[in-house]
Order: structure tokens, then C-alpha cells, then sequence
């Protein structure tokens, strides 16, 4: 496998990389902008994305499935061509449904056997079908099918689904090696990526870090986590499963999260991050500004007439007030909506380019704790 992961510099932990893919090259520490359908919530197009430093774009192999299906985006051309969008795509495995669609699934070993969410019908997806899936999204990335378990789980069941999870692991890979050498593939080099469980036990993580990296992915996860445990633990699992990754391959910290925890988790040795709590908050009007969040349907924002953040340079903030978009809310507009999905991702993406400056001019360190001290103060 020739080199893709640069690692350029490190300050303590954390890293400072560029990734080359086939749709262009990734500068690190990158947050991906979630569009679950191939859309980003919020009338947000792909075109806006470019304008808003969106390096990345993130869309769900499970959503895709159901609809339209992954056979029409095919025969479209792949998601680069079907939602125009010629940057890097990642596509999750679905294996995030196995989660949140606990009371809608039965786990066996062949696979995840679903009632569909839309109109209740069957659907199975394992590790092949989850591969035959992205393969035919055309992704840049593919992320292995796993169990993503719930914390606080019993120790007895992380063990079993992580030793199920480096299974299915074995099978992606099999499975995704082989599509990619069909003609009929449209991305012949769509990268695997590896998820590390193990809940909230160190161990097991550990074991299974060890265990997944040994396989040589084009990038390694850790999943698995916010989804139930403190703050606390999730850096605690990071610190102790981090050294156990591959220094020459990208760290992805999936469905993570508020700046304050992308601020930590770069400082644990994290390249990549998703999470739809920007755009979701955006939808329901509120915004991350440099001194913290605010929402703009309080009354006091009724008569203000500055940008949602001064300085912004967001197409929102460039042309409308705060007071505007909190009657936009009032009157139920969908440019309410739009302005502020804008306004939080070129937020979360303007935060990714200065951590990567930061890190360049090595003053992560000092620039992590004027952010932190600033949002705090001001929340």
C-alpha cells in the first residue's frame, strides 16, 4: 500500500498531517461536514460547502440504502457526480444504526437483520453488503461495519461484540479488496477505514487496537463513544487507546462533537472528527460565536444589529443581523434555518484551519487554552 499519511509535526500529542486520497488531499486535524442523505440539513448545497472550507463531506451508507437507494446512485455515477461534490466523501457503514436503532434490529453473526425506519420493512446488512454498498456510493472512504455498543454496557457483552466487530472487520476487508478489482467498480481505490470498541473498559480497547492495526487500513476509528458516558471517560479511552494506533495512518473520532471536545481531542493525538451538532444546532437557532454559543430566538437579540459574530467571515455574517435572522425564526423562514447551518460549519471549519496554523507555528498548546478560557468565560 503506498504511503497516503504524511504526519508533518507533532506538539505533545498532537498531530499536525496531510492524507492524499483519490479525490484530493485532506489537510489534518479535519472536521467533516455531515450529510447524512447526501445533503446537508439546512438547504445547504455542495456549492456553499466549497465556500465555507468544507474539506470533507460525510454521508450515511444505511440512509442511502433505503433512498434512494444505493443502486440508483450508481447508475448516477457515484455521490461525487450525484450530489456534485468533487472533495473527499466518507461514507459510515451503518454500523451507527446498529445503535440507535436498537429496538428496530436482531444481531447475529452473519449480520444486522433491520426494520426499516421509513416503512418498517426487513433489511439485512452485514460487513459484505455494508462494502458492496459504499463500493457502489463510490466513497472515498468506507468505514468497516461494527457494533457500536451503548455505555455503560456489561464487560461480558463488549467482549463478545468486539470480538464479533474484528470479525466482520476481516470480511470488509476481503470484501472491499475484491471490489475494488472489478471493472465495473467506480472507484477502484476506495479506502477501508477500522473502528476500535470496547465501550468504556482500556483494556479491551487496547486488545483490540493492537488487534485491527495489524491488519495495515488506510485509517483507523475509535467509535463508540458519545453515546452515554462522561466527557471524562471519553478522554480517558482516547489517551489509552491512542498509542496503540499507527502513527502513519489518520485517527478518525467518530459523532464527536462540541468545540471544546475537538480542542481535547486534537490534543490526544485525533486527525479527523464528525458530529451533526453543528447544523443540528444551527436549525434550531443556535450558534457558536468566538465567545461562546448563543441562540438567537432570546428576546434580546430582537433589536441587535450585529453579525451573529463579529469578524465572521460566513456568508451570514457578511450580510445580515442578528436581528434579522431571529425574525426569520419568529416568521418561520426557511433562510432561518440555512443562514445558520452556514454560519455554524464555517465556524467548526475556520476552527479546524486555525488548529492546523496553531499547530504549524507550534502554539497549540497556548491556543487551546485562550479558546477554552474564552468560550467558558463567556458561556
Amino acid at each position: 500500500m503506498s504511503k497516503r499519511y504524511t504526519l508533518l509535526k507533532k506538539e505533545g500529542k498532537a498531530r499536525r498531517g496531510r492524507f492524499v486520497t483519490p479525490h484530493g488531499t485532506i489537510e489534518t486535524p479535519v472536521f467533516m461536514n455531515v450529510g447524512t442523505l447526501a445533503a446537508i440539513k439546512g438547504a445547504v448545497s455542495s456549492m456553499d460547502l466549497k465556500e465555507i472550507g468544507c474539506q470533507v463531506e460525510l454521508s450515511n451508507t444505511y440512509h442511502l440504502h433505503l433512498r434512494p437507494s444505493d443502486e440508483v446512485i450508481y447508475k448516477m455515477g457515484g455521490l461525487h457526480s450525484f450530489m456534485n461534490w468533487d472533495k473527499p466523501i466518507l461514507t459510515d457503514s451503518g454500523g451507527f444504526q446498529v445503535f440507535s436503532l436498537a429496538k428496530m434490529r436482531k444481531i447475529k453473526e452473519e449480520g444486522v437483520y433491520f426494520n426499516s425506519h421509513i416503512d418498517g420493512s426487513k433489511i439485512f446488512m452485514g460487513p459484505e453488503e455494508s462494502m458492496q454498498i459504499q463500493s457502489h456510493l463510490a466513497s472515498t472512504i468506507a468505514m468497516a461495519f461494527d457494533e457500536c455498543v451503548s455505555n455503560p454496557s456489561t464487560r461480558e457483552y463488549v467482549e463478545r461484540s468486539v470480538d464479533r466487530t474484528t470479525r466482520w472487520l476481516e470480511r470488509c476487508k476481503i470484501e472491499i479488496d475484491r471490489l475494488n478489482l472489478l471493472p465495473s467498480t467506480i472507484n477502484k481505490e476506495q479506502m477501508l477505514f477500522g473502528i476500535n470498541q470496547g465501550g468504556v473498559y482500556d483494556d479491551i480497547r487496547i486488545e483490540h487496537a493492537k488487534t485491527i492495526t495489524k491488519m495495515d487500513l488506510d485509517g483507523y476509528a475509535i467509535g463508540g463513544l458519545a453515546v452515554g458516558e462522561s466527557h471524562e471517560d471519553m478522554y480517558r479511552v482516547i489517551d489509552a487507546v491512542v498509542p496503540y494506533l499507527p502513527e502513519d495512518k489518520p485517527i478518525y473520532l467518530m459523532g464527536v462533537g462540541t468545540p471544546e471536545n475537538i480542542l481535547e481531542a486534537v490534543d490526544r493525538g485525533i486527525d479527523f472528527f464528525d458530529c451533526v451538532l453543528p447544523a443540528r444546532n444551527g436549525r434550531h437557532g443556535s450558534v457558536f460565536t468566538k465567545n461562546g454559543k448563543i441562540n438567537l430566538l432570546n428576546a434580546k437579540f430582537q433589536l441587535d444589529s450585529k453579525p451573529i459574530d463579529e469578524g465572521c467571515q460566513c456568508p451570514a455574517c457578511k450580510s445580515y443581523t442578528r436581528a434579522y435572522i431571529r425574525h426569520l425564526f419568529k416568521a418561520k423562514e426557511l433562510l432561518a434555518l440555512r443562514l445558520c447551518v452556514l454560519h455554524n460549519l464555517y465556524f467548526y471549519n475556520k476552527l479546524m484551519a486555525d488548529i492546523r496554523d496553531a499547530l504549524d507555528g507550534g502554539y497549540f498548546k497556548e491556543f487551546k487554552e485562550e479558546k477554552l478560557k474564552q468560550w467558558n468565560l463567556n458561556a
